[in-house]
């Protein structure tokens, strides 16, 4: 019986050292959602002003001859994949739907964001929270460079999209090559010199918009998901500290009566 309360004891300080973990980590990432979800917020309108932009150029018909607008027919077709993971563990499934998703992938090129992706691709660590548009106009120029010496065929951004701070869900955003917007005017708008250089120019700044748009998108949703996750493994723990908490009474007050029942006995009452 002493051995049962021992136990009982010793796993009621453990859940509640984890408790006041969740609780710590839980606000950590409260904190951090309102200038996660602006930071986003503003990524998307960058991101959307330059693919009206790009749409609007790649309407004109001279920029069809842009090696960025060629769809390249392959039996075998090679993809190139940014891939945006967290930083950290403990956000629910945020990193597991990520790495699911790309099993769909498989013998892609991999670019890896995020210290989860970088440990599974065995690249160097790029985090995505202190991730900045120098980093992404880096990677941009490479992946532009090697698309137009036809290194690779399709390039896509694999990262999570922020429908609210409840649900998360990964997806693939196809970047290049270019699809011809048939919505857009392409009187609309003259540009100089003309149009196509205009759009072969842009295109790395356009890429790298697109990824860092993904990045701080992919951050505010794993912020979101470690904040459910956390508060959802804090209401467990506590549920359990209960139960734990009656069980450890229970046998508190068997062991007392077993006690009394001894005494009394032993002493011939």
């Amino acid at each position: 019986m002493a051995a049962d309360i021992k136990q009982l004891r010793t796993r009621i300080k453990s859940v509640d050292s984890t408790l006041h973990l969740t609780k710590a980590m839980g606000l950590v990432a409260s904190s951090k959602i309102r200038k996660a979800t602006d930071s986003m917020n503003k990524g998307k309108q960058y991101a959307n002003a330059f693919e009206e932009t790009v749409g609007l150029l790649a309407s004109y018909k001279e920029c069809q001859k842009s090696p960025y607008m060629k769809h390249r027919c392959s039996e075998n077709e090679k993809l190139c994949l940014v891939v945006i993971a967290g930083d950290r563990g403990l956000a629910g499934g945020y990193n597991a739907n990520i790495f699911r998703l790309l099993r769909e992938f498989e013998g892609a090129d991999i670019i890896p964001i995020g210290k989860r992706a970088c440990e599974r691709f065995g690249d160097k660590f790029i985090g995505a929270e202190a991730f900045k548009y120098a980093d992404a106009k880096e990677i941009a120029d490479t992946i532009c460079k090697d698309f137009v010496d036809e290194k690779f065929d399709r390039f896509g951004i694999v990262c999570t999209k922020y429908n609210s701070l409840m649900s998360q869900e990964a997806y693939v955003k196809w970047v290049l090559p270019l699809a011809k917007d048939e919505q857009s005017k392409s009187a609309s708008a003259i540009f100089e010199p003309d149009e196509i250089t205009v759009l072969n120019s842009i295109i790395p700044d356009y890429v790298a918009g697109m990824i860092i748009s993904a990045v701080k998108e992919s951050f505010a949703s794993e912020v979101a998901a470690r904040r459910v996750a956390m508060d959802s493994a804090g209401k467990n723990a506590q549920e359990m500290i209960d139960r734990l908490g009656l069980e450890y009474n229970r046998a508190r007050q068997g062991s007392i009566t077993q006690e009394i029942t001894e005494i009394v006995a032993g002493s011939g009452i």
